[in-house]
């Protein structure tokens, strides 16, 4: 049974191997001494004989670890299996299969887990040498690096030897567990810390993974609240130099190994003081990896964030502002387009969440940097500076007042940006703006307004185009996202792909039209009436004067941040100057709803059906009664489209206008505009709206 077992282990279908391993795991326990014998003795024949191939080698490490499992360490011969297998597995590890170095390394791990630190001891000066000379042929000479890429069904990934030796320490440490305290030496935190800088993102993963496994292991179980004497506490600078660089990291893996590594790096720290002396390096990327892009990168860190601050992070945040500060502005900078997104809904935080008086000294600093992230190429940038400059300007209306010259233009460009997420969020920076500056914003933003709106007399019956055959359009709806491929793993290029120092005279973005600026315009308007209550991790809440949520569609914001716009209940319109500025526009918004002689002209009424309701419940049901007849013909005409989308949107509309004016009287107002509406009044009042 044991020589069949063996077979299927060495198979070259995996299917067999699986095989194998489960008829091994349910026969071994019931097994005979004799027969467990002899099935040592052919496990290590087998793996003994160099030419074999890879698969029997595989195989045979596969068996080992589950026959280490039922090896009694006080028996003679199993003693010997040890001894035997722990110098086979070492020779593996320089195997040319990554899978069998992977496996040598499990195996090793299980033996010390079982034999204790005494067998790490015997191996410790051959794996620290092999570690060494592995870091050193990447930085001797790039064409001797002793790696080799695997792609296949069985793994389907990409290993180098010193990535699968660093795994195999980590598998050494986990398995001796407290007891590998007294390796961790600085002959080895130099190998690893060097490793977390290495060329190939897989090997800084594996390191700090490693980085992981020995900050665990570095408090004695015993003395785990105080920390003295113990690695930390020796090398505990040099570990939180090295995450923090980890945490910054452009290849989100690598990020998410190294968020691993902090959060046990300072959890070992229970002590609140022990940790305060790594905060300035650390607490800024924790923070804004709780924006991050990568969904795993960003929950792992929001969850560190709680469990290490506990309900002292905004204090925390306070007290290192300054660090804060820095470290935000720093990665504006940062190639990577989803860091610097990240970075500005960080800046955004601060204005909103953090004490005033910690943030007012860098407000002009802070907007400075969101100005050049304003024209980034990237409107998921852009669209985040926008916010952010709009949170810093409300809640700091003076320090702002000075950079307004440069800001509006910068809003006004995105009001008419061709991404409809950037059009909203610019909506609501102005009016963000209306509410520090009162009168004098509207009388910037007014006139604009006005022509704006007029502008859609002069959108062409088609969409805008370039004339250029060979210009380059670069309208940037999707992230350049490039997925990791079976490829050299020293070529380190970041997972996002940046042009920031692209010529922008060959990459040109695509030229806004007329009825954009328009519905940027509309917005404005809707956003005018609401007041932002709190922007909560990558949530905004919004209320509005009366409960709308059949309308959240409309204020769906890009998707990348997954950033949704809650209605949430009743609340007084915003008063004085803004109010005349919506009756003075309502007569312009009916004139130019009636043009249909350009292709996207449905979009707009569809969102003119959505915010109108929120107009007249804002103005008022008085006035409300002697305007809404101008509006009937877009409202039936969005009706009776095929677009299922305006069609539900002009729907609504009606019945909220029925609800505010009530039915009779909207009825009545129909019949005597244009009696032959009335059958289209009549029908939507049974047809529930999409």
């Amino acid at each position: 049974m044991s020589h069949e077992i063996l077979h299927l282990l060495c198979s070259p279908m995996k299917l067999e191997r699986d095989q194998a391993i489960s008829e091994l795991n349910k026969t071994l326990p019931a097994s005979s001494q004799s027969t467990v014998q002899q099935f040592k003795n052919a496990l290590i024949a087998t793996a003994t004989n160099k030419e074999a191939p890879w698969e029997t080698k595989y195989g045979c490490l596969l068996g080992t670890k589950i026959v280490v499992s039922y090896l009694n360490i006080e028996n003679e011969d199993d003693q010997l299996f040890i001894n035997k297998y722990k110098d086979t597995a070492l020779q593996y590890l320089i195997d040319d299969e990554p899978r069998v170095r992977i496996a040598a390394g499990e195996v090793l791990g299980v033996l010390c887990a079982k034999a204790g630190p005494l067998l790490y001891s015997e191996i410790k000066t051959s794996l620290v040498n092999l570690l060494s000379s592995q870091i050193d042929s990447q930085n001797t000479d790039q064409q001797q690096i002793m790696h080799k890429i695997a792609s296949s069904s069985d793994t389907g990934g990409s290993s180098t030897a010193l990535e699968t030796t660093l795994k195999c320490l980590q598998n050494i440490a986990e398995g001796c567990g407290h007891e590998f305290q007294p390796f961790i030496d600085s002959e080895m935190l130099n190998l690893v810390f060097r490793s977390t800088k290495h060329s190939c993102r897989f090997v800084r993963e594996a390191a700090f993974y490693l980085c992981a496994s020995l900050v665990t292991n570095a408090v004695d179980e015993y003395d785990y609240g105080e920390c003295d004497n113990t690695v930390i506490n020796t090398y505990g600078n040099e570990f939180a130099h090295n995450l923090s660089s980890g945490l910054s990291d452009n290849w989100s893996q690598v990020r998410l190994a190294a968020s691993v590594a902090t959060r046990k790096f300072l959890v070992a720290l229970p002590m609140a003081k022990s940790r305060e002396a790594y905060y300035p390096e650390l607490l800024p990327k924790i923070c804004l990896n709780r924006y991050y892009v990568a969904e795993g990168v960003r929950n792992y860190s929001q969850e560190t964030w709680r469990q290490v601050t506990g309900p002292d992070g905004k204090v925390l945040v306070e007290r290192f502002v300054n660090e804060t500060v820095n470290y935000y502005i720093k990665t504006t900078e940062c190639d990577n387009h989803a860091v610097r997104e990240a970075a500005c809904s960080c800046i955004a935080e601060l204005a909103t969440k953090i004490d005033s008086e910690c943030v007012r000294p860098h407000v002009q600093r802070l907007l400075s940097t969101l100005g050049i992230c304003f024209q980034d190429d990237f409107w998921p940038v852009r669209d985040a500076a926008c916010l952010a400059c709009g949170s810093l300007i409300q809640s700091f209306p003076q320090e702002s007042q000075k950079a307004l010259p440069t800001l509006y233009p910068m809003f006004f460009r995105n009001l008419e940006d061709p991404i409809a997420s950037v059009r909203q969020d610019a909506a609501i920076g102005l009016s963000n703006t209306v509410r520090a500056y009162g009168a004098s914003a509207l009388a910037e933003i007014q006139p604009r307004m006005v022509a704006g709106l007029n502008g859609v007399r002069n959108q062409p019956d088609s969409s805008l185009l370039f004339s250029e055959p060979n210009s380059k359009l670069n309208t940037n709806y999707t992230s350049t996202r490039k997925c990791p491929q079976v490829a050299d793993p020293t070529d380190d290029v970041p997972m996002y792909e940046h042009n920031r120092n692209t010529d922008l005279t060959h990459v040109r973005r695509k030229p806004s039209e007329p009825w954009e600026l328009a519905d940027g315009y509309l917005i404005f308007i809707l956003v005018q009436n609401a007041q932002i209550i709190t922007i909560k991790s990558s949530i905004i809440f919004i209320e509005f004067p009366i409960p709308l949520v059949d309308f959240m569609p409309y204020l769906r914001l890009k998707k990348n941040v997954v950033r949704c716009l809650h209605l949430l209940g009743e609340l007084a319109m915003i008063g004085g100057p803004a109010s005349s500025v919506v009756t003075e526009i309502l007569p312009l918004l009916a004139e130019i709803s009636k043009l249909r002689h350009y292709s996207n002209h449905l979009q707009l009424l569809e969102n003119l059906c959505k915010t109108l309701p929120i107009i007249c419940t804002s103005i008022g049901k008085k006035y409300t009664k002697s305007i809404v007849q101008d509006f009937f013909d877009s409202i039936f005409y969005a009706l009776e489209s095929e677009n299922a989308l305006t069609s539900s949107a002009a729907s609504q509309c009606l019945n909220t206008l029925s609800s505010l004016i009530g039915p009779s009287i909207l009825r009545a107002k129909v019949q005597s505009y244009n009696p032959s509406y009335l059958h289209h009044l009549d029908a939507n009042i049974h047809i529930a709206p999409l």
